[in-house]
């Protein structure tokens, strides 16, 4: 209960000092895994929209929708002319879609990030118990889990509708494994990209924008130039190797490179010819290097942000 102290001033009036009985807790203490993880939870679900607004759910959810659609679609396909192979590869599902899954992470990476610099909480995380290096877990660990939700899911949806209609077990569990890993390494290395790029500013309109410029512009220089290699190199009669080469300066074909070298996937790139296998590696360790630098970016741009 507060307790009021009248304190007489010169002028005569009474100046009121309350002692509101703050008290020390003494209650139990969680440490830093339990409050990495209560941000990782709650970053995923912000992913989503869950426990905001009903206006920060329509994107998120409307965007899995788009994503899951397509492959319902094919699916029933599939089922009523009783095919023997689904119409699209487990592995081709998020280079088709990646366009809708560019714009989650345009929208959802500020979320995760931009907020916090802008309201100014962020030396708030770090005062105690949490550090540097345990947001920037949580955060990155969160936006890609939420990325890796959006691309399996419509992939489990074409394993469950390949199975009801009756396909090779075995063919369609070894898609959809290989399906899998493509979208690990595409949510992680989306992810970090988004994250890096939301990071720098604290407008969220300005987040958006730049994620969507270098998602879009990257694959569309890329896909041009690829273009323009393989005509020249019919035309000339040459080799198209630099086609491969071009391809490391996109995330979407990255992502294309490493499934079409080792995961059996039918590539996007003109011809329809992705990197060998000694190219593929280049594709992975630049795409592992990619993972990592943003990481380590993240790391840097928080201690700074923290001090």
């Amino acid at each position: 209960m507060a307790v009021e102290h009248p304190v007489a001033s010169q002028s005569g009036d009474q100046t009121r000092i309350h002692n509101i009985g703050y008290r020390n807790y003494d209650g139990p203490r969680l440490g830093r895994s339990y409050a990495t993880r209560s941000l990782y939870s709650q970053s995923l679900r912000g992913a989503y929209g869950l426990g905001r607004s009903v206006k920060s759910k329509v994107l998120p959810m409307l965007l899995f929708v788009v994503m899951c659609v397509p492959a319902a679609i094919m699916v029933a396909v599939a089922v009523a002319t009783k095919a023997k192979d689904l119409p699209v590869d487990y592995t081709r599902y998020a280079i088709i879609m990646q366009a809708v899954i560019s714009l989650y992470v345009a929208s959802q990476a500020p979320q995760s990030v931009s907020r916090d610099l802008r309201f100014k909480t962020v030396p708030l995380y770090f005062s105690r118990p949490i550090e540097t290096a345990d947001y920037v877990r949580a955060k990155f660990a969160a936006l890609a889990s939420a990325l890796f939700i959006l691309t399996a899911a419509p992939l489990l949806v074409l394993y469950v509708g390949a199975l009801l209609a009756k396909l090779d077990f075995a063919d369609q569990t070894k898609g959809f494994a290989q399906g899998l890993v493509s979208v690990t390494l595409l949510s992680l290395l989306f992810a970090g990209i988004g994250l890096v790029i939301a990071s720098v500013t604290p407008r969220r309109g300005f987040g958006i924008a730049a994620v969507i410029a270098v998602m879009t512009i990257s694959y569309g220089a890329v896909s041009t130039l690829q273009a323009i290699a393989d005509a020249q190199a019919i035309d000339g009669g040459g080799s198209s190797g630099a086609i491969a080469w071009i391809g490391l300066f996109s995330p979407v074909t990255l992502i294309d490179g490493v499934q079409s070298a080792f995961l059996g996937a039918t590539s996007a790139f003109p011809g329809g010819v992705g990197p060998s296998n000694g190219e593929g590696v280049v594709y992975v360790l630049v795409s592992l290097g990619l993972i990592a630098a943003s990481y380590g970016l993240l790391m840097r741009r928080y201690k700074k942000v923290g001090l």
